[in-house]
């Protein structure tokens, strides 16, 4: 991997750690902390030596408290949208990448940082842990997905409603609406968030991997056409490895032995 300013990247026993690392600007997302995500992740993707991701923030205030205001406010309509389509091309990365993404959120996750965790797979909270897109305040939308993906977690009402009050709920809330899938006390939150991620490894690979695929292209179209891809990864898992030594092992009551194959 290589060598960031603005994250930093360390792969722990096939868990890939990333960092958001601006502690002094809560971890604001500018341009080249966003360019460093997008370079890296392009990476993840092709890593197998990484098995899951865990995405977090540098210091005990912020996971990520927005994108850079001072950068965004001189841009012109045309480089608004560029930017808008950037950062969804990159968080669309994180969504699909073939790994498992758990988000590690440890304090305020605003605007363009909820909308990061939103992009994750899983998140899970610190109990003092902040969430909102307080953009209708700014006289903007969410640019990053966010007023997709708010919706499709929380529903259409609580989506709508925290995107027109620009209101910031805590962890309690977001654990209550569905935003987050656990909270944690703030010193266990990595512990919680690494034992998750050891979990997921220990099941299939591929296993893993074909479920995500399969929510992820189901929610992008009818029930109809989400079930039948749903029957065709189905059934091409009945051609690997994986799929042989899982009912296998499950039959002769042994632990599974499984290669990703």
């Amino acid at each position: 991997m290589s060598d960031y300013q603005n994250l930093t990247f360390e792969n722990q026993d096939g868990i890939g750690i990333v960092t958001i690392n601006r502690p002094k600007a809560l971890n604001a997302l500018n341009a080249d902390t966003m360019g460093e995500l997008d370079t890296l992740m392009d990476a993840l993707a092709k890593d197998a030596s990484v098995k899951a991701v865990i995405i977090t923030g540098a210091g005990d205030k912020a996971f990520v408290a927005g994108a850079d205001i001072a950068y965004m406010q001189p841009m012109t309509a045309v480089e608004g949208r560029a930017w808008a389509k950037y950062g969804q091309a990159v968080f669309n990365k994180i969504e699909n990448l073939p790994q498992p993404v758990i988000a590690a959120v440890n304090g305020f996750a605003l605007g363009g940082g909820c909308e990061l965790a939103m992009a994750c797979d899983i998140r899970i909270a610190a109990d003092k842990a902040k969430f909102g897109q307080p953009e209708s305040s700014l006289g903007i939308p969410p640019g990053f997905g966010g007023t997709q993906r708010l919706a499709r977690l929380v529903g259409k009402g609580r989506a709508k409603e925290l995107l027109f009050t620009a209101d910031m709920i805590d962890a309690a809330e977001a654990y209550r609406i569905g935003l987050v899938n656990k909270i944690v006390a703030p010193e266990e939150l990595m512990d919680a968030a690494q034992a998750m991620a050891r979990k997921i490894l220990s099941r299939s690979p591929l296993g893993v991997q074909v479920c995500k695929a399969a929510v992820n292209e189901g929610l992008d179209t009818d029930l109809e056409t989400g079930v039948a891809y749903e029957a065709e990864v189905f059934g091409l898992c009945f051609a690997t490895a994986d799929q042989k030594e899982g009912m296998a092992a499950f039959l002769e009551k042994r632990k599974a032995n499984f290669t990703g194959k």
